[in-house]
């Protein structure tokens, strides 16, 4: 089929790669001239402009949205409805707000446009493995758009699931779940890492042979083998963990529900700490201490 895609970075321009060799045709755009070339000596169409792109799609058109969330795909989204016609498919495949897509699909709904919100995983490994693709919307919208959605998944690797909103939403939980199995990883390294009887311990080695029939073997742990063996006491990289706000919304989809969601909670708490260098907070807990028990402080250096 042919189908567009709006935004080739990282994902996004894997994603053209795929979908060219899976035989569709593609129309790219990026802001980036650079970006939109290198899609183009992958044998896409490249477009100059959101009106240039639509111009060089036929009717019923199919538009895909790889940029971030927030205003970027608001910003797009909106510029896309003044130029796309009645019966033309836009998909977002960020990592929306899953309200936002129901909003959003319930005011294109009104102009005759369709959309669905696909929630994509597989990151800088999707090329060549797959996209696992959670897509909420009408069944009409999702069966024009599956010939892509097929190319792009691995096999078994994508569901329609349900209204508009329900994949932004599955892909919000999914990447909460996300949270806490990076976050259990992180420690159980850093406890063996820390082993006073063992202090040689080859964690690498111990990765790799987790990910042979062991329960606790995932592409996870896998990739925490890779990051071990090119570095192997992560000496390189600052302790320092942003979120890009599904974790939040995990977190308040279990407050509205009433859902105990201990583990991914404190794991998100776990990200914010790890941007404080010298907190207040410890500072605190080391001078209360120090105040009621007279417990030893360790001082700053004076300037």
């Amino acid at each position: 089929m042919q189908i567009a895609m709006i935004g080739l970075g990282r994902m996004g321009g894997n994603m053209v790669v795929r979908l060219l060799q899976g035989g569709h045709q593609v129309v790219a755009y990026d802001r980036s001239p650079d970006a939109v070339r290198t899609a183009e000596a992958q044998g896409a169409v490249g477009a100059t402009s959101l009106e240039d792109l639509v111009s060089k799609l036929q009717a019923p058109r199919a538009v895909w949205l790889m940029v971030p969330a927030g205003p970027p795909t608001e910003s797009t989204i909106r510029a896309l409805a003044s130029l796309v016609s009645p019966g033309d498919t836009l998909i977002d495949g960020g990592n929306s707000y899953w309200q936002d897509s129901i909003r959003r699909a319930a005011e294109l709904d009104t102009v005759g446009i369709r959309f669905l919100d696909a929630g994509t995983s597989g990151g800088v490994w999707g090329l060549k493995i797959g996209y696992c693709l959670m897509v909420g919307g009408s069944d009409e919208a999702f069966a024009f758009v599956e010939p892509a959605i097929k190319t792009l998944a691995p096999e078994n690797g994508y569901l329609h699931t349900g209204p508009a909103g329900s994949g932004h939403f599955a892909k919000m939980v999914h990447n909460g779940i996300e949270y806490g199995l990076m976050q259990a990883y992180a420690e159980g390294f850093d406890i063996m890492r820390s082993a006073k009887a063992f202090p040689n311990l080859d964690l690498a080695a111990i990765a790799d042979v987790w990910g042979h029939g062991s329960v606790v073997r995932s592409w996870l742990l896998e990739l925490a083998a890779d990051a071990l063996h090119k570095d192997p006491k992560l000496e390189q990289l600052q302790p320092y963990v942003e979120d890009s706000g599904e974790g939040r919304w995990t977190v308040q989809a279990a407050m509205d529900s009433d859902v105990p969601a201990p583990v991914i909670t404190l794991a998100l708490f776990e990200r914010f700490r790890s941007r404080q260098a010298n907190s207040f907070t410890d500072r605190m807990l080391a001078a209360l201490r120090n105040e009621f028990g007279g417990h030893a402080v360790r001082l700053t250096e004076p300037n």
